[in-house]
């Protein structure tokens, strides 16, 4: 699903090999290196997914588990990272369907609304941390699609098979859920004026 990117130096993808074939071997120490270079970020992924602090732990948790039980079938054809994250998106996703989450998306909205200029935001007052919080004003669905586009880096094919919808679905909620984002930024930005 993340092919190497062909920009990418060979020491980048051997950044870790060390630690990698450690723990392939079973070396909880090199396990443990692991988890503690990726947990971080793979808990912000959960969390973003889920929204809640102990599903996301707990994701976290699963994810690292399978991960270690599939460490040899990791191959370096992408980064370590990547690969990880790949599981992490998927088990979130698992998680959602067997609690059978609705996701939740946009409606159909004016063929005008869709047409409109994006609402104005200075660059210099967006953050990340923004943007979050934003996005949390979304409808599941569309913040999920929002999150594996802008945040997680998949494609709108990649997130339509994920989430078993069509490619334009994926396409049509993300540009939605960024207008919404944008709207939301600006009334946020207008408050503290």
């Amino acid at each position: 699903m993340y092919p190497v990117n062909e920009y990418q130096d060979s020491t980048q993808l051997d950044l870790h090999r060390e630690i990698i074939e450690s723990s392939k071997q079973g070396n909880r120490k090199a396990q443990y290196r692991l988890y503690k270079l990726y947990s971080k970020a793979m808990f912000n992924v959960c969390y973003r997914m889920l929204r809640n602090r102990e599903e996301a732990e707990d994701m976290l948790q699963e994810s690292f588990t399978d991960a270690f039980r599939k460490l040899n079938s990791f191959r370096y054809d992408s980064s370590f990272g990547a690969w990880l994250k790949q599981i992490t998106v998927n088990k979130c996703i698992n998680e959602m369907k067997r609690k059978k989450i609705e996701l939740a998306f946009f409606d159909d909205l004016d063929p005008y609304v869709m047409e409109m200029e994006e609402p104005d935001m200075n660059e210099s007052e967006l953050t990340v941390d923004k943007v979050k919080k934003a996005m949390e004003h979304l409808p599941p669905g569309s913040r999920m699609i929002f999150s594996l586009y802008l945040l997680e880096g998949y494609d709108h094919t990649e997130i339509a098979q994920i989430l078993g919808i069509n490619e334009s679905t994926s396409k049509s909620q993300y540009m939605r859920a960024r207008l919404r984002v944008k709207e939301i930024l600006n009334t946020m930005a207008d408050g503290n004026r």
